[in-house]
């Protein structure tokens, strides 16, 4: 095997790589989140360097931005209709479908912005909250001595 090829993963190599359980990758290959890598009959799954990117960016958002499954599965299916777009562009299309592909982008990232503004609301209302339950446990303190 050459340096530049690399040996296929199994599930549970693939799990400690991204610190999630092979549950866990089972379930977003069921929610079509993941692909369910490569797989002879009676075989074990294999995944690529490339599954485990796409594993550990799709874990990266949910924790980053607290998504339920379901919005995961919205920003990353925006994601992919993306790439299907940037391979149309630049795929010879004419100035016509051009601005057809550039509408369909803008509409699939105010998609993915509004997902991520409403993430930032609610964590600018938990931290309101919290700056209140700190200012009120101040002035108890001062009131003390």
């Amino acid at each position: 095997m050459s340096t530049t090829e690399q040996r296929p993963l199994r599930i549970g190599e693939v799990a400690e790589r991204v610190g999630v359980t092979p549950r866990t990758i089972r379930y977003y290959e069921e929610l079509g989140l993941l692909g369910g890598g490569e797989r002879a009959k009676g075989a074990h799954r294999l995944y690529t360097d490339a599954d485990v990117a796409r594993l550990s960016e799709l874990i990266r958002l949910r924790d980053l931005l607290g998504l339920s499954l379901d919005e995961l599965v919205t920003l990353a299916e925006a994601e992919e209709a993306r790439a299907a777009l940037r391979d149309q562009w630049y795929g010879d299309p004419t100035d016509e479908q051009r601005i057809a592909i550039l509408e369909r982008a803008t509409e699939l990232v105010q998609q993915q912005l509004g997902l991520v503004r409403a993430r930032r609301r609610t964590l600018d209302e938990f931290a309101a909250q919290l700056e209140e339950k700190l200012a009120s446990l101040r002035d108890r303190r001062s009131s003390l001595h």
